[in-house]
């Protein structure tokens, strides 16, 4: 089974006529497939630069407001004691395991874009190999085994 997406950031023949048929119906839409097909391989990057930011402005909002609570303006307390540091401290304990699976997650990120880059090289190895073995200088041999060079126009007697 192919696990490549047929529309992805790249000049594939989807990507190519979706640009063309966007920019017939209506014109920013082309434009912005072509933006897709340029700049989408950095989208997953700016998808999480935004959740990381917006996660920290709530984060900053979950702290003042566990601080409002804590002096008794809030309704996080339950009046049980016991109950309040048992909660507080398991949300500690899930805010703890919540970092370390945002940490693991930002690993395997880095581990799958490390193992697209080095198929990318791969590939591109594959193809120069392949391309510099069909532009390679063709000659010719006789039989000492030695090669000699192709001979052109006016290098054999009978062109003179």
């Amino acid at each position: 089974m192919n696990t490549t997406a047929l529309i992805r950031p790249a000049w594939t023949p989807a990507t190519i006529a979706l640009m063309v048929i966007g920019f017939m119906v209506f014109w920013p839409l082309g434009f912005a497939m072509l933006a897709y097909i340029i700049w989408g391989d950095r989208l997953e990057g700016f998808k999480r630069d935004v959740n990381r930011a917006t996660d920290g402005i709530f984060a900053g909002c979950r702290r003042g407001s566990d601080k409002a609570a804590r002096w008794g303006h809030g309704s996080s307390r339950t009046g049980n004691v016991a109950f309040d540091d048992w909660r507080e401290k398991e949300l500690e304990r899930l805010a703890e395991e919540r970092r370390k699976l945002d940490e693991m997650l930002t690993e395997f990120d880095e581990y799958a874009r490390e193992l697209r880059r080095a198929k990318d090289q791969e590939e591109f190895d594959r193809f120069m190999a392949n391309r510099n073995k069909s532009t390679a200088p063709t000659t010719t041999s006789d039989t000492t085994g030695k090669t000699a060079p192709k001979r052109g126009k006016g290098t054999n007697l009978l062109d003179d």
